[in-house]
């Protein structure tokens, strides 16, 4: 099964995505963490991403594309994959269709996981982490046993910059100026599949799960 997953910041891609690998048996791949891998590696392709961000520039959609690529073609992959934050854009989507093509692969399934943007500001302004260890809380889902106090060192909670309403809103206006619009790309494929993402993760899991049938 080969998944694409998209969905506001805040929605819980990520949270969804691990229980979907789990039961599923395929693989959650992450173009932050394909970044950071090859980084670590020293490969081609991360000298390559590593020119850019030492010059404080974006990594261009070609290089990103190529760490997918590579990692298609990994035995491993076979059974399937999960697409968490990519693609992103109508150029990182044209991408991934002439991928997949070159692979002789399709998508199954494009997951849109649906929050109204008041209770995405709700959940993500509510995020809270350690001043000292950097342990993240969420005061929806996961708050400290204490209020301000983590768990691990009893150091106090900090609330980050990135984290206040004002940024909030505007990642939430790059989501849907640049990311939502997707829905219109895969909708002709009939791959689109809505995902109602408010109750708690179980509910929202069961829709996922009804939606793969």
């Amino acid at each position: 099964m080969r998944i694409v997953f998209l969905g506001p910041p805040g929605a819980g891609k990520g949270t969804q995505a691990k229980l979907i690998v789990k039961d599923y048996h395929i693989r959650q791949l992450s173009t932050g963490d394909l970044l950071r891998e090859n980084l670590n590696r020293g490969t081609e392709l991360g000298v390559k991403a590593q020119a850019y961000m030492v010059g404080g520039n974006l990594v261009p959609d070609s290089v990103i594309l190529s760490m997918v690529g590579e990692e298609f073609q990994k035995p491993e992959l076979s059974a399937g994959y999960i697409l968490d934050g990519f693609p992103r854009t109508y150029p990182q989507a044209d991408g991934l269709d002439q991928l997949l093509k070159e692979q002789n692969q399709s998508l199954d399934h494009v997951l849109v996981l649906n929050v109204p943007d008041s209770e995405l500001i709700r959940r993500l302004t509510a995020r809270r982490s350690c001043s000292e260890c950097g342990h993240i809380y969420n005061l929806v889902f996961n708050p400290p046993k204490l209020d301000g106090v983590c768990d691990h060192d009893g150091s106090p909670l900090i609330h980050r910059s990135d984290d206040t309403e004002e940024t909030v809103v505007n990642r939430l206006k790059v989501y849907q100026n640049q990311t939502k619009p997707l829905v219109d790309h895969y909708k002709p494929q009939g791959l689109i599949r809505n995902i109602d993402g408010t109750g708690d993760v179980q509910e929202i899991y069961q829709r996922i799960l009804t939606a793969l049938k």
